[in-house]
């Protein structure tokens, strides 16, 4: 199994980088307080950034919000996930812990205000991409049943039957959703200026030992660039 990002996302965004994460056999049971301070603490800490700032025009929400503009997605409609998660926490409107890992995965994406997902590997088929869609993609929304179809156009991340996550990080997918029973997992962290491969390294790294240090497992990290297209995942 590889992830990747195909070359027609790198022509229109040469400095994405997809820094990923790669844990298997972590306990995601439970809830951690500890884990739930960090979150409620990024909440407070986003709330009164936004509270002084313009959230749209911030520099690591309106670089989404123009890959949004490039790609058609609509981003006065369709919010980016770090976007969709600091309107939240500027509102007051305090996150759910669904489960460890998503709480950390919040927290971390309103601490640095970068978008941040995850996939259960054990659900997943074949290699992951993220690519542009062709529009016939099947596409189950988190919670959903029913399957739809992405645009034509939007950048998706798909394995070998679905899709994964639609308008790059705007809708997770049902299929691979993270529960209290995930024990092999993909977390990424998608990266757009002004982030570029320093801060990526020192996110990656960062993101791998709160993982390993709250929900265990072997843990191993990556980062995916114009020149380093793919990496295998084992």
């Amino acid at each position: 199994m590889h992830d990747a990002v195909d070359e027609a996302i790198f022509q229109l965004f040469p400095d994405y980088i997809r820094a990923i994460v790669v844990v298997q056999g972590i306990d995601n049971q439970g809830v951690l307080p500890e884990v739930e301070e960090l979150l409620r603490e990024a909440e407070t800490q986003c709330e009164a950034l936004f509270a002084r700032e313009n959230l749209t025009t911030h520099p690591r929400i309106a670089s989404w919000r123009e890959a949004y503009k490039t790609l058609n997605m609509k981003p006065g409609k369709n919010y980016s996930s770090v976007e969709a998660l600091a309107r939240r926490a500027r509102g007051g409107s305090p996150l759910s812990y669904i489960n460890t890992l998503v709480a950390l995965m919040n927290s971390f994406s309103l601490q640095h205000l970068v978008p941040c997902g995850g996939d259960d590997l054990d659900a997943a088929r074949g290699d992951l991409v993220l690519r542009l869609a062709n529009g016939d993609e099947k596409f189950v929304p988190l919670g959903k049943k029913e399957a739809e179809h992405p645009e034509p156009g939007e950048a998706v991340y798909v394995d070998a039957g679905q899709v994964l996550c639609r308008r790059w990080n705007w809708r997770q997918g049902d299929g691979t959703k993270l529960a209290s029973s995930t024990h092999h997992v993909l977390v990424n962290i998608d990266c757009l200026p002004p982030v570029g491969g320093e801060e990526a390294q020192r996110l990656v790294i960062e993101l791998a030992a709160l993982v390993e240090r709250f929900c265990g497992g072997s843990v191993r990290h990556f980062l995916i660039t114009a020149s380093e297209p793919a990496v295998g995942l084992g």
